[in-house]
């Protein structure tokens, strides 16, 4: 692999779904497909392999907060 690509992430780590835009957690990659869920929780979604990237450091921070934001508007 070249020094210029990233590895896909794993389960358990965060990733993007370039091809919604969406972050989310690698839950595990079925039938070809990379298997991604919501960082706060709900439904999950798939995606392709190719579609799904490391999220950069900006795009995961507001990730996060709109999780935080969420939860706090509901008193948690």
């Amino acid at each position: 692999m070249a020094s210029n690509q990233q590895a896909r992430p794993g389960v358990g780590e965060l990733a993007m779904d370039q091809r919604t835009g969406r972050i989310g957690v690698v839950m595990g990659e079925i039938g070809g497909r990379v298997q991604m869920r919501p960082i706060g929780g709900g439904i999950e979604w798939e995606a392709m392999p190719g579609d799904v990237v490391a999220p950069r450091a900006r795009e995961e921070l507001s990730a996060r907060l709109a999780v935080r934001n969420g939860n706090s508007r509901v008193g948690l």
